[in-house]
């Protein structure tokens, strides 16, 4: 193992390095280190816990993930948990309007960066995004522009109590796409414009032609709903 610069005790991203060797941790605190990055709402125990139950339900269902869209991705915590799970993925791209997001997202699931790009973040409103063939730019490590073509095989997002006008985004994912999504009825946060009181009211607004699984997850503030199937 590499030596640590360490700064403190309260370095809790390099203890668990050493403890784990897992390259996830050294991932994180560059992240913070070189990007400012404030991890503290991506890693609470109720972000984490909704990612692990999505991760848990997708292993039960056994299902080739192919290449995913993961929407409004934030840090991509996700890709990385999902990278390490016992899942079938051929690459994952995140996508977020937040332009602060990418880099750290890149540094966080840095290891599948460099793999061919099996994993890559850019900075794109979902909003605009299309499923098949989607023509878009990403950057490079160094900050020049590159042009990228992909189609989604699932769709992931897990964000669905952020999103302005979710009926005109859901409405664009193609017909028998696999999609994956989570929201809550956590109303008290200012930017939760799109909120559900319970799983069949989330359900009226993801119709699906096939749902493969459905449930809540009750978090000590709310509670997290999800639905995974085909659109």
């Amino acid at each position: 193992m590499k030596n640590i610069d360490w700064q403190d005790d309260k370095d809790i991203y390099g203890r668990m390095l050493v403890l784990t060797n897992n390259p996830l941790f050294n991932n994180l605190r560059n992240a913070v280190d070189n990007h400012d990055a404030d991890l503290t709402d991506a890693l609470t125990w109720g972000q984490l816990k909704s990612k692990r139950w999505l991760i848990d339900e997708l292993e039960k269902l056994d299902l080739d993930l192919g290449t995913v869209f993961l929407c409004a991705g934030w840090y991509a915590t996700l890709a990385a948990m999902m990278f390490d799970a016992k899942l079938k993925i051929d690459t994952i791209r995140s996508f977020d309007v937040d332009e602060s997001c990418a880099s750290i997202a890149e540094t966080i699931n840095r290891q599948y960066v460099k793999q061919d790009w099996k994993f890559k973040a850019s900075t794109i409103d979902i909003h605009k995004l299309q499923y098949k063939d989607f023509n878009f730019i990403s950057h490079r490590y160094d900050g020049s522009e590159v042009e990228l073509v992909d189609s989604a095989d699932t769709i992931i997002n897990t964000s669905c109590e952020h999103i302005e006008n979710f009926d005109n985004w859901y409405n664009k994912i193609p017909q028998g796409k696999l999609v994956i999504l989570q929201t809550n009825n956590y109303y008290e946060i200012e930017d939760h414009i799109n909120c559900s009181k319970n799983i069949l009211e989330f359900a009226e607004q993801s119709p699906m032609s096939e749902c493969l699984y459905q449930g809540a997850l009750e978090l000590p503030k709310y509670t997290r709903f999800m639905r995974i199937g085909y659109k």
